[in-house]
């Protein structure tokens, strides 16, 4: 098992600095996005598309800090209806499984997508609970009219450059649980598309994670570590689902996510917050979680994502490597894990 960072939350340093910082926290993987929701500050893709040198000398670069490559992140929503979005996302994501491929990088994360309610929408539709017939016809086009021809053509790619797409199983979009998952696997009959286990959005909805990982079993092929922390006083108010997110105004900073659309801002008291881990699950959790990814792959990456607000940088990544590496030593006794 590998334990590192996702480079995403050190987008401000350079891919030497990063390495350096991921090296003296004690970790041994590097996971690098490459576009999509956000810019890819770490590696340049078009550059090593076209030249076998500098892919050569990009992995010598990162080995030679003790880190290893592990996957590529290209997070976004390649079914998008808005053309300024979607076809970016997608154009990607084929870009990103050809680097893949050629860097002998075997895991690819994305998602899934969320495409529009029908035909001419402008805008992506998630349904979740579709308790009339209203809703399970919006499903129908969205997974038998957009969604599967689309993944039959990545599942394709996928397999021609010989990698991995884990698909982080995430809230807006037709893949955001274990269930939604196999159904594309068997909608699509891929062999190359599984999980990114990402327990923080699988957290917040209610489900348990460790009991994902046994039932997706060699389908999880890679994970994340992030934590969650439920706030119960506003969850006993008004539950886990909140729509007071709100748009940044002028002047506010902002994120873009593609197009004209910007990543929005938490609730000020809002029922869960991402946290850096072991601020929402004790050590223990995180050593059983690592004893049962171990059980589906001892060679599994598990790469930090940090989205605390409530810790800097540098803060909040290394009280997550410490709680990691504190559970990876845990979870090598089976006794200490609860």
């Amino acid at each position: 098992m590998k334990l590192g960072v996702y480079t995403a939350c050190l987008h401000d340093k350079t891919l030497d600095e990063s390495l350096e910082i991921i090296a003296g926290l004690g970790l041994t993987s590097i996971e690098v996005n490459t576009g999509g929701f956000i810019d890819a500050p770490h590696i340049h893709v078009d550059a090593l598309l076209s030249s076998d040198r500098a892919r050569r000398e990009y992995l010598a670069r990162i080995a030679d800090s003790g880190i290893e490559l592990t996957a590529l992140n290209v997070n976004g929503n390649p079914l998008h209806p808005d053309v300024a979005v979607g076809s970016r996302h997608s154009a990607d994501l084929h870009k990103t499984i050809e680097l893949a491929g050629l860097l002998g990088i075997r895991d690819v994360i994305t998602m899934s997508g969320q495409p529009e309610a029908h035909a001419g929408g402008t805008a992506p539709a998630w349904i979740v609970e579709p308790w009339n017939s209203a809703a399970t016809e919006v499903l129908a086009y969205q997974w038998d009219d957009v969604a599967v021809p689309y993944w039959i053509d990545i599942e394709r790619r996928a397999a021609n450059a010989g990698v991995r797409v884990a698909l982080e199983m995430h809230p807006h979009n037709l893949v955001f649980n274990p269930a939604t998952l196999v159904r594309l696997i068997e909608k699509t009959g891929a062999g190359h598309i599984g999980a990114e286990m990402d327990p923080s959005h699988l957290f917040w909805q209610g489900m348990e994670p460790i009991v994902g990982i046994e039932y997706l079993g060699d389908r999880v092929f890679v994970a994340a570590a992030k934590d969650v922390r439920i706030n119960e006083a506003n969850c006993r108010l008004n539950g886990l689902l909140d729509d007071r997110f709100t748009t940044p105004g002028p002047g506010e900073p902002t994120i873009n996510l593609g197009g004209r659309y910007v990543l929005n801002n938490f609730p000020d008291e809002g029922p869960w917050n991402f946290v850096a881990v072991g601020r929402g699950h004790d050590a223990a959790y995180w050593a059983q979680f690592l004893a049962t990814l171990d059980r589906v792959d001892t060679t599994i990456a598990v790469n930090i994502e940090h989205e605390d607000t409530e810790l800097g940088q540098l803060e909040g990544l290394s009280a997550a490597a410490s709680t990691l590496l504190a559970a990876k030593d845990l979870a090598v006794s089976p006794s200490s894990v609860r």
